[in-house]
């Protein structure tokens, strides 16, 4: 009864790793969903530590997948050592998993403040495509079909509107508009939704993609930490067993 027992738990071991891994997987997307989306936004955000939710679950992600290999390979060995070494790493991405999720959530409630440089780097906007600030305005603005900071007419108040003698950045000429060359007096050819609600829309749900994993890894670890503790009893029973039939 007892090897059946052990076995029915190395066998729920090895499918929960299995599930570990596409959840480390998972966590591991979200950090590089993060950090690509800091590269394209980072001239309109105040806070440099603003990616550490990304690298806190990307180090999560590495945990998990050693978690999985390691889970695994108890499912098929018995080591004290290595159950100890297993059930230290899932302490170690609990820890590291929920202050990524904090992290993340603290940003949420800050994103409007945090993008407080946005209005001044659309406003010194020069169109040339040697200037990265520049180019981050035309990129997010195509990117996101937005115009403006809260409209394409906070254009009419830029330099580069009067420069161009009234026109906006062609960025923001809506795509089905082939003729669009970015004059306000057609303003069904721009997109009509301000940048700033879409960009905290877009790092929001990434912010919350992160933060939503947490439980989830929360959730596996769980299974994973009760099934190792019956493994690691069932373990200690067999090494007794074995010392008292060796005393006698």
């Amino acid at each position: 009864m007892s090897d059946q027992r052990k076995n029915a738990l190395k066998t729920i071991l090895q499918l929960t790793c299995q599930l570990f891994w596409v959840v480390g997987l998972v966590v591991g997307m979200g950090g590089v969903y993060l950090l690509m989306k800091y590269k394209q936004s980072s001239v309109f955000l105040s806070q440099s530590h603003f990616p550490l939710p990304a690298y806190l679950a990307l180090a999560s992600a590495v945990l998990i997948l050693v978690c999985g290999g390691l889970g695994s390979w108890l499912s098929i060995r018995d080591s004290i050592f290595l159950q100890g070494l297993f059930v230290y790493l899932l302490v170690l991405v609990f820890c590291l998993e929920n202050t990524a999720s904090a992290l993340a959530f603290f940003h949420t409630t800050k994103l409007e403040s945090e993008l407080t440089p946005l209005s001044g780097v659309f406003h010194n906007y020069t169109g040339s495509g040697h200037d990265p600030d520049s180019q981050a305005v035309d990129a997010t603005q195509a990117e996101l079909q937005c115009c403006g900071v809260h409209g394409y007419r906070d254009w009419l108040e830029t330099s580069w509107f009067n420069i161009t003698g009234g026109l906006v950045p062609h960025s923001c000429c809506n795509s089905t508009f082939t003729s669009c060359n970015g004059a306000v007096d057609q303003p069904w050819q721009l997109y009509t939704q301000g940048c700033q609600v879409k960009l905290e829309k877009s790092l929001q749900f990434v912010l919350r993609f992160i933060i939503w994993g947490s439980p989830i890894v929360f959730f596996v670890e769980v299974v994973l930490f009760l099934t190792m503790t019956q493994l690691m009893t069932q373990t200690d029973q067999t090494v007794m067993e074995y010392r008292i039939l060796g005393k006698n």
